[in-house]
């Protein structure tokens, strides 16, 4: 499970991507509208993952994240210092103990794009008063959008006028 929170001057969002042991990628995204730090904006991404694995009956689980701060803090590493993480951190200690196994790493932003890329894309989008927005296809070209572009000729005739020609005449 790959989580990130992302909080910016239009707003604070949070992404999560589950990916199975088959690679298949089950992504979730949501916007949050409280008042909140970058830090409990990760709190909040963990703890929406962490759910979603336990809604889907996950046993064992790698949690995944960017947020130094988070993985070791849920380790026991790093103290808290702001005392509104606190609650936080015992809701994601709480929730870790409904895996068999359960494994934290931390990685850079890099290797977190995808679930990065969804935070983003939720704290920059301002929509209506909606619980869901639907689903977002991404989807993959191969090749340049110009390469099936068909240019008309100089000669003024319309850009199928050889076929035409060739199909009555032969």
């Amino acid at each position: 499970m790959f989580f990130d929170g992302a909080a910016n001057f239009k707003g604070v969002g949070i992404g999560v991507v589950l990916v199975s042991e088959t690679g298949q990628h089950y992504p979730v995204s949501a916007k949050l509208r409280f008042p909140c730090t970058n830090n409990i904006a990760e709190y909040e991404a963990c703890i929406m993952g962490l759910n979603l694995a336990i809604d889907m009956n996950i046993q064992e689980l790698l949690v995944i994240g960017d947020s130094d701060l988070l993985v070791h803090q849920v380790q026991g590493e790093w103290a808290i210092k702001n005392t509104k993480i606190l609650p936080y951190l015992h809701h994601v200690q709480e929730l870790m103990k409904r895996f068999t196994k359960i494994k934290l790493k931390h990685v850079p932003k890099i290797q977190n794009e995808f679930a990065d890329a969804l935070a983003t894309l939720s704290s920059m989008i301002q929509h209506p008063d909606k619980n869901f927005i639907d689903l977002i296809p991404v989807r993959i070209h191969n090749q340049p959008a110009y390469c099936a572009h068909v240019e008309e000729e100089i000669d003024g005739k319309p850009w199928f006028h050889d076929i035409k020609e060739y199909l009555t005449k032969g």
